[in-house]
């Protein structure tokens, strides 16, 4: 496949996420962190793609928790994304996009086409008409603004986050298209434009309502017809938005965590990889007897190289059936011991005696 043909390919995936109803909250974190995975695949040139949980959380500004909850309860089943491979080391999972539910990708024509889900009270889905027709949302716009503070959990929410993406794709909308476009109960949306008019991102004339002019400053603007309303000042900037919410800092504590987490992880892989020789054994009477490992005191000192590394005396070469343990004083002989000094010390003493009896 072309590098020309990918791109087509998850341009017209980013049409048919941006069509599709992501009812409850559950439905609307699960659209930020598809549209990570998105972010991810298009930096890859396809729908096959590298990416850590850490990194997916980050990307889509939620918690790693959050984030397997999204995958396992509606990315997965649904059957938008596929985890090919688990990470390993410092490698991240490898992921494969699909198109979710149904087999052919739809065209940005099918906005106009009806979407008819069974309502689920868990989803906060209603039973009424409003969702009879697809979704009409900005999934750029959503994706440049769902990492920041300002839209953390408890600042101004996912709500508010799809409500500004389907205003960018379609400004000047009544409370009840809102509904429809952004896939939210009447009710959220109601709450979701208040929290935003409070900052200065929206306001209305009447029933319909706009983005403010500026809203978007920086990501590019809303649309010119936008409706300005002079005794609201626009949002002054994000950072201000998530101080005045009380949910600065959050993206700077999860990359925090994260790191740490990472550092952990990686001084365990370095651990792990002190244990990588495997025991030597000889075959005696049918049976395998166990070589007893050198104690590092009996090793001479130009026997020993660095980092622990044993040369061989004949050759002057690194030996890798030998290493000197972390804590210098005996070798370790099998590829998973976490032992202490004392049980080395005995294994190696029972090793020895069996090994001398057998010989």
């Amino acid at each position: 496949m072309s590098r020309q043909h990918a791109h087509e390919e998850l341009a017209a995936l980013r049409d048919r996420i941006e069509v599709t109803p992501w009812p409850g909250e559950r439905g609307r974190t699960a659209l930020r962190v598809l549209l990570a995975h998105l972010n991810f695949a298009e930096t890859a040139g396809g729908r096959l793609h590298a990416a850590s949980e850490r990194q997916a959380a980050e990307e889509a500004g939620i918690s790693r928790q959050t984030l397997r909850n999204a995958y396992e309860t509606v990315l997965k089943p649904g059957g938008w994304l596929r985890r090919l491979r688990a990470g390993r080391g410092k490698e991240g999972s490898t992921w494969y996009l699909g198109n979710g539910p149904g087999t052919s990708p739809q065209s940005p024509s099918s906005r106009q086409k009806t979407t008819q889900f069974p309502p689920d009270p868990a989803l906060e889905e209603w039973s009424t008409s409003e969702t009879a027709v697809s979704a009409d949302l900005d999934s750029t716009v959503i994706s440049h603004l769902m990492a920041h503070d300002a839209f953390a959990h408890h600042g101004l929410g996912s709500s508010a986050l799809l409500i500004i993406g389907a205003l960018h794709a379609r400004p000047n909308q009544t409370v009840s298209e809102l509904v429809i476009a952004s896939s939210v109960s009447r009710a959220t949306a109601y709450r979701a434009l208040r929290r935003l008019a409070r900052h200065g991102l929206v306001h209305h004339v009447g029933e319909v309502w706009s983005l403010a002019p500026r809203a978007l400053e920086g990501l590019g603007n809303s649309h010119p017809e936008a409706v300005t309303d002079r005794q609201v000042m626009p949002s002054r900037g994000w950072d201000q938005i998530a101080h005045q919410c009380g949910t600065a800092g959050t993206s700077a504590s999860r990359r925090a965590l994260h790191a740490a987490e990472r550092a952990a992880y990686r001084e365990a892989l370095e651990r792990l990889s002190e244990h990588r020789c495997k025991a030597l054994v000889v075959v005696r009477d049918g049976r395998q007897v166990l070589v007893p490992a050198l104690r590092p005191d009996e090793v001479p000192t130009p026997w020993r190289g660095p980092g622990g590394v044993v040369l061989n005396p004949a050759t002057g070469q690194v030996d890798p059936a030998w290493r000197v343990a972390s804590d210098g004083r005996l070798i370790l002989i099998t590829p998973y011991d976490q032992r202490s000094y004392d049980e080395l010390a005995a294994a190696h003493t029972e090793a020895l005696r069996e090994w001398e009896s057998a010989a």
